[in-house]
């Protein structure tokens, strides 16, 4: 109930006067409006999901390291395997498939050395990606990688392997790591959140 004043005399008049009830005020003025929380983070379905395509896309580099390493028939034969004296990352940088004018850069660092590093990329990718950690270092080196095979075939020339010369594996490679990258996709079936709980990486944010 609202109170009220008891009926005065002005100017020989009765009047009166009560206390009109309390308004609602706009926003502006008195109490603020709370508007429900919006929605963050991601569903159930949604990191599931995630964690497939973050399997998957690890598993394509891991695949990649165990085909070249032990010549498993698919697209290296056995004579041609890294174990068997096999130049992996030579062996593309020397083939008909670099071109461009970009070839001469890719043909003269072709060597041992590139073998070497070319290897150790796919599978520390791989194994990484797979396992969910390090997922930001993997990104960047995985997409790097991805870049200079698309740089070295130059799909823009006329006859290319790629259908495509703008978008073509190597590029939606590179974005489906940067994609698990940026979710934080190794936290569901992966090792995600035992590895950004580790002292060290939460010291070196970058290695999350």
């Amino acid at each position: 109930m609202w109170d009220s004043q008891p009926t005065v005399r002005r100017h020989g008049r009765h009047q009166s006067t009560q206390r009109k009830p309390p308004m609602a005020t706009s926003t502006t003025r008195g109490a603020a409006v709370t508007a429900p929380a919006a929605t963050t983070g991601t569903t159930l379905l949604q990191r599931r999901t995630l964690a497939v395509l973050r399997l998957a896309i690890g598993f394509i580099f891991l695949w990649a390291f165990l085909d070249k390493t032990f010549g498993l028939g698919f697209s290296t034969p056995a004579e041609r395997a890294w174990l068997n004296g096999g130049t992996p990352a030579q062996g593309f940088l020397n083939s008909p498939g670099v071109t461009g004018p970009l070839q001469p850069f890719f043909v003269g660092i072709a060597s041992p050395l590139v073998d070497f590093l070319f290897m150790l990329g796919m599978i520390a990718v791989g194994l990484a990606v797979m396992l969910g950690v390090g997922l930001r270092v993997s990104a960047v080196a995985g997409s790097l990688i991805m870049v200079f095979m698309y740089l070295a075939e130059w799909p823009f020339a006329a006859g290319a392997a790629s259908t495509n010369p703008l978008v073509d594996y190597h590029i939606i490679y590179a974005l489906a790591l940067i994609v698990v990258a940026v979710f934080a996709a190794g936290d569901t079936w992966g090792f995600g959140k035992t590895w950004k709980a580790l002292p060290i990486v939460q010291k070196y944010t970058w290695l999350i």
